[in-house]
């Protein structure tokens, strides 16, 4: 076998250069993904939240939803909406950095 080659014919160095661009490319959408907004709603629109990466940006809650008498619902609204949007940011990044390795990601 030559110096620089692997089983199969492959080449180190090529596969090394592979790999660095692979980790680059997951850098760069990493921090385009961390810079994206997520927006939920619950209770048909009453909240919306907005979250980049993992801070919630934005909070709006209609003036309708308001009870004194019924704080709780206003606040599993609010959890509803927040975590909704948390985990379309969460399933949106896997998906994407699942397309960019090809399900390899783990070993970079």
């Amino acid at each position: 076998m030559k110096p620089g080659r692997m089983p199969g014919g492959m080449n180190m160095n090529a596969l090394m250069k592979q790999a660095q661009k692979m980790q680059a490319d997951m850098q760069k959408l990493q921090e385009e993904l961390e810079n994206r907004e997520y927006t939920a709603t619950a209770g048909g629109g009453a909240v919306t939240a907005v979250v980049k990466g993992k801070a919630l940006l934005s909070l709006n809650i209609k003036p309708e939803v308001i009870d004194p008498d019924d704080a709780e619902m206003l606040s599993d609204l609010i959890l509803a909406a927040v975590n909704s949007a948390l985990k379309e940011a969460e399933e949106t990044s896997a998906r994407e950095m699942g397309k960019l390795t090809g399900g390899m990601g783990g070993l970079f």
